[in-house]
């Protein structure tokens, strides 16, 4: 991709939509212990189709970047809820080695995937999330347990949420929301502790991408692999000042309607990603 072929203002609206991107995904981060990678990953696969990138590997770029952009956004959320003692540092260890090891598996088998397939995964994954969001069916209504997992069960459960956030460039704060509230922790808590998942599989996730498209034709300027450095700066920038914002709207609405209308957003996102994947 090169930028001589682009006007200025062209230019600028490309990146006044990463920017919208950071401000909303950052506030999402905050507000529901995710990575905003539903929010990050459609605007990119917006931006790099403008951008002419070559469609084969776009669903890997964005995915790529998305991850490496939640690195910053989880880890200001982490910090923002930390202030307020609501974060559980003990689940984040025992989580962390299986959810690194289910990233990896993530990327692997991204490897061997077309973009076309990452796009129906991603638009399958969003579409139960944003149902969830609309109606959580899957949230109990009263606390399964009083126990988080562990052994096999915390071993599959943390691998599983690794690898599939890792496929679809997010964090895995809601899966892992939906965990401990079922285990019986407060909401708040588990909100905060989620953020911490995100970090644990952005880390390995951004760095497995940019290692698996090293040399790979076609990719825009200022990419590291399937890690566009241009992107990332423009949308953690903002994400950087608004997930505070967002951990302290966790701390002080009632969220309800939010995740409602975040639902809304998310199922038609899945539909116009999966329109996407046989138009281009």
């Amino acid at each position: 991709m090169s930028l001589s072929n682009l006007d200025l203002a062209h230019v600028s609206q490309l990146i006044a939509v990463l920017l919208a991107a950071g401000i909303v995904a950052g506030f999402v981060a905050g507000l529901f212990g995710i990575g905003g990678g539903f929010v990050v990953v459609p605007a990119l696969l917006l931006t790099f189709s403008v951008f002419n990138v070559e469609s084969d590997i776009i669903a890997h770029l964005a995915i790529g970047t998305s991850l490496a952009t939640i690195i910053v956004t989880s880890s200001r959320s982490v910090h923002a809820h930390n202030k307020r003692g609501a974060v559980d540092f003990r689940v984040i260890r025992d989580w962390a080695p299986w959810l690194v090891v289910g990233a990896v598996f993530g990327i692997i088998i991204a490897r061997y995937m077309d973009g076309r397939s990452l796009k129906w995964i991603f638009s399958i994954g969003v579409f139960l999330m944003g149902v969830h969001f609309i109606a959580p069916v899957l949230q109990p209504k009263t606390a399964i347990t009083k126990e988080m997992p562990s052994g096999p069960l915390l071993a599959g459960i943390a691998t599983f949420l690794g690898a599939f956030s890792a496929l679809l460039g997010i964090g895995g704060g809601t899966i892992a929301v939906l965990v401990m509230t079922a285990c019986g922790r407060p909401i708040h808590q588990a909100v905060a502790t989620a953020a911490g998942f995100g970090v644990l599989i952005a880390v390995p996730g951004a760095i497995g991408f940019a290692i698996l498209g090293l040399g790979e034709p076609g990719l825009p300027f200022g990419s590291i692999g399937y890690v566009n450095v241009i992107a990332v700066l423009a949308i953690t920038a903002m994400s950087f000042l608004t997930a505070p914002l967002g951990a302290r709207a966790a701390h002080s609405l009632n969220a309800v309607a939010l995740k409602r209308v975040f639902g809304i957003y998310l199922v038609a996102t899945s539909a116009i990603v999966l329109y996407n994947s046989f138009t281009s």
